[in-house]
Order: C-alpha cells, then structure tokens, then sequence
C-alpha cells in the first residue's frame, strides 16, 4: 500500500531552495577555481592520481545536481518522502563540495581531506536511501538516481586519491616501492567495497561507470606496473559485480538504474 505524505510544508520549501541555492553556488565556485585543484593535484603526485582528462566527471556531476535540484523543487516532488529523507544530505554534499574545492585550491589539503570525507559521507548516505526507494518514473531515474549513482561512485574514488595527495603533503612518499604497495592495498580495498555496493544497490551502472572511469584515469596516467595490474583487477571484478547484480535481480531496471 503506498503511504501519501502530507501537503508541502514550510520546512519543504526551505529545503528545495536550498537545494536549489546551493547547486548554482557549488557550480559558479567549481568555475571560478578553474584548474587550481588540477594544479595542486599535480604538485603532489601520487601512483593513485588519476590523468587530468578523467577529472572531466565532474562535468556530468554539476549538470546532474543542477537537474536534481530543479526536479525536487517542482510542485508534484516537493513533499515526496524521498526527498524529505535525502535533500538536506544533498545540500550538505554540496558545501562539503565547495569547501573541499576551496580548500584543496588552496594547497590546505588536510582541512580538503575533511571537506572530501564529508562529501563521501553525504553523498554515499543518499546513493544508501535512494537504493531502499525504487523511483517513481523515467524522469526520476535519469535525474534524480543517475546522477548521485554517478556522484557517489566517483567521491568513492576521489577520496583515495585525495587521501594520497595529503599523504604526500605532509611528507610521505609519493614515488617508490612503499608508494606503490599502499597504492594497490588501497585499491584492491576500494575494489572490495565498491563492489559490495554494486551486488546490493541500485542504480549500479551510472555508479559504476563512474568508478571504472577513475580507475582507467588512474592506470593511464603512468603509474608504476603494480598499479596498473592492481587497477586492471579492479575494472573486471566491478563490471563482474555489476553484471551479477542485473542479471539476478528480481527488477533488472531498478537494479541498473535506480
């Protein structure tokens, strides 16, 4: 039976310009710090540092918030309890996201590597609801579930990478053979939790696209032998986990797109 939720409130429609607000904000913030996260990135290089095109993803992911925040603002989505239980999470990803880039343009890595655990926290929490919600229609799925599939799959990857520059940062090294070993331990340990959200989620493409998308960034981007094999694994158990998730899923569609 399918529980009605009240009219909008007030808390409703403070929560969707927020939203909303905060979606313009964290885009007009990306553009003004142009290439200066790119810029820091590559002053402390890492064997997880993925390749400056694959930074490309974040593109998708502003244009995909901005479409989010419209849908939840209109009439018939304002009230809906998925929203209610997700909407204040998505602000929170969003200034956690221009505190990260800000932060990180900056050169202040460790207050960055805050800023990015609190975008992974967020944002995963909302990808975590989303997969207990099945989507009321098309539309949902393609601006709603996709682009935080999409969203979270990346920030899963993005924080090893941001995690290594810090390391870099207060002086751990970057090149060498210990760099190289705590590169593929971390990566087969993403791998691992990446792909036990696949197997128990929704929306697993667009999510995992945008983690094999890090991970080809990361092993086109020269970095020592181990990492590219320990990447290579990686690319094959999350499109194995993937694939198993559709194909035994009561409702492949949900299961693939939310």
């Amino acid at each position: 039976m399918t529980v009605l939720s009240p009219g909008p409130t007030r808390t409703d429609l403070v929560r969707n310009v927020v939203v909303a607000l905060l979606a313009v904000a964290q885009v007009l913030v990306a553009a003004v710090a142009g290439d200066t996260v790119g810029t820091v990135a590559r002053e402390y290089p890492s064997p997880l540092l993925a390749a400056g095109w694959a930074f490309a993803a974040w593109v998708p992911i502003y244009v995909g918030f901005v479409g989010y925040a419209v849908f939840q603002a209109l009439p018939a989505q304002r009230a809906r309890q998925a929203h209610r239980t997700t909407g204040w999470w998505m602000a929170a990803s969003a200034v956690f996201n221009m505190g990260w880039v800000l932060s990180f343009g900056a050169g202040w890595l460790p207050l960055a590597q805050l800023m990015l655990i609190g975008l992974l926290v967020s944002i995963t929490l909302v990808f975590g609801r989303y997969c207990r919600m099945p989507a009321e229609s098309v539309v949902e799925r393609v601006v709603a579930r996709g682009p935080v599939a999409l969203y979270a799959g990346w920030v899963c990857m993005a924080t090893p990478m941001g995690t290594a520059a810090t390391g870099v940062w207060i002086g751990l090294p970057g090149t060498g053979a210990l760099a190289a070993i705590a590169a593929v331990v971390v990566l087969l340990a993403v791998t691992a939790t990446v792909s036990w959200a696949v197997l128990s989620g929704t929306a697993v493409v667009p999510f995992a696209i945008a983690v094999m998308w890090a991970l080809v960034g990361t092993a086109l981007n020269d970095p020592p032998e181990a990492v590219v094999v320990a990447g290579a694994i990686a690319l094959v158990v999350v499109l194995a986990a993937t694939a198993r998730r559709i194909s035994t899923a009561g409702f492949p569609v949900r299961a693939a797109w939310g």
